[in-house]
């Protein structure tokens, strides 16, 4: 396989992408909204030709669509989407806590307990945004826990659209940030003392709400 080169045009399309992410993550461009070329070349400071190989890979990631009739457009996610990607997350996610329970290590053990710390956190400072990605990486962290490659594939694949379900369900009930933390907290009570049933049954509930909350809206 030839060696990648980091050529300036390779780091201005990543930069270009990993800038609009953000933008889009972050709902400075939120679902619905359209966007120009000229619109991004202004706002990033960076010609047609990076941001046009950011946009076709965010494109394929499913955050925006792009067409010579509408322009690009950042995609709502949709029902179907949604009910697709919990249960997806709910076979995964089960499957992955009733293997740790009792197995974590004790390194791994402070990993959660950190992320957790920062959780409890961003719940005291009403920091929705920083508890959405701090959720997002209490998951990804688990499921990477597991060793299973298909697993964190299939689990990194989704992260992006898994943020900005965790953020619409955090900004429609101003109380789920706590709930969520307390569920995060009891999930990892059950894995450390060995209970996976309840550990699953816990996970199962957890993403059981978001899903209904979103699909009932």
């Amino acid at each position: 396989m030839a060696a990648v080169i980091d050529s300036p045009r390779v780091l201005l399309k990543d930069r270009a992408y990993e800038a609009l992410k953000a933008l889009i993550l972050q709902e400075v461009f939120p679902p619905g909204s359209f966007l120009s070329e000229r619109q991004l070349v202004v706002r990033l400071e960076m010609s047609k030709t990076p941001i046009r190989a950011a946009l076709e890979r965010l494109e394929s990631e499913g955050l925006v669509s792009v067409s010579p009739q509408q322009g690009i457009l950042v995609r709502e996610i949709s029902v179907h989407e949604v009910v697709d990607i919990f249960d997806v997350r709910i076979a995964l996610e089960r499957f992955a806590i009733q293997r740790l329970a009792g197995v974590l290590s004790a390194e791994q053990q402070a990993q959660v307990e950190q992320n957790l710390s920062e959780q409890k956190q961003a719940l005291i400072q009403g920091d929705v945004p920083v508890f959405t990605e701090l959720d997002a990486d209490f998951h990804m962290m688990l499921c990477g826990f597991l060793g299973n490659r298909e697993v964190v594939h299939v689990m990194r694949r989704l992260r992006d659209r898994l943020y900005r379900i965790a953020l619409q369900v955090l900004r429609h009930d101003v109380n789920r940030i706590r709930t969520s933390y307390e569920e995060h907290r009891e999930i990892f009570d059950m894995l450390v003392a060995r209970d996976g049933a309840r550990a699953a049954d816990l996970i199962d509930a957890h993403l059981a709400y978001g899903k209904q909350v979103l699909i009932s809206r």
